[in-house]
């Protein structure tokens, strides 16, 4: 097996792409990182929120915090979730910026974007959607949302400086970029990335 330095970008997407799209058709499959409702009370969604959303936007929902909790949506503010994986986020923002408002979710799984979309379906949400994309290329115009929240997905960009690019692009003149992202205290030590599955931990 390759060591994932060796790895190209596209490879490394590649490899995301499909660790999620598992855990979008297996949730409970078990994997290195957590999955779940209950990881997500312990993130600090209040159970009350959690219980408004159908049960297939929480139970393959994967994160490192709650950053939707913090974006201070208004409504009619139009609003990206970057990673928005099966909905969770996506569903509060949409609800939060209202029917006067635009919520839309980015995804580069398929099946997430799938389960987002029928979420979205099922709540009547209709000023919100998911659609299939890179972070790096969004399918927005310059200067078109007011607020931009990402939940756990730069760790995973091969190319964060890209992502960030985008972010700017699509942000309006005093827009927001609400994110959550587990960071590294320490330098890890030689050796310690062997293969793609240290690379989830």
């Amino acid at each position: 097996m390759r060591a994932v330095a060796e790895l190209t970008g596209d490879e490394l997407r590649a490899a995301v792409r499909d660790r999620y799209a598992a855990v979008s058709r297996q949730p409970t499959a078990g994997y290195s990182f957590r999955v779940g409702r209950e990881f997500a009370e312990a993130l600090g969604y209040p159970p009350e929120l959690l219980e408004a959303v159908p049960p297939s936007a929480t139970m393959a929902f994967t994160g490192v915090a709650a950053p939707i909790l913090r974006a201070e949506l208004c409504p009619g503010e139009s609003v990206l979730d970057l990673g928005c994986g099966g909905g969770l986020d996506l569903i509060l923002a949409a609800r939060a910026v209202g029917s006067t408002g635009r919520a839309v979710g980015v995804d580069m799984v398929e099946p997430m974007v799938a389960r987002a979309n029928d979420n979205l379906r099922t709540l009547g949400l209709g000023w919100a959607l998911a659609c299939v994309s890179f972070a790096e290329a969004l399918p927005l115009a310059d200067r078109s949302v007011d607020c931009v929240i990402a939940n756990g997905i730069l760790n995973l960009a091969p190319d964060k400086s890209a992502v960030l690019a985008e972010v700017a692009r699509v942000l309006r003149p005093g827009g927001r970029f609400v994110v959550a992202e587990t960071t590294l205290r320490h330098e890890l030590p030689p050796g310690s990335i062997q293969c793609l599955e240290d690379w989830f931990r």
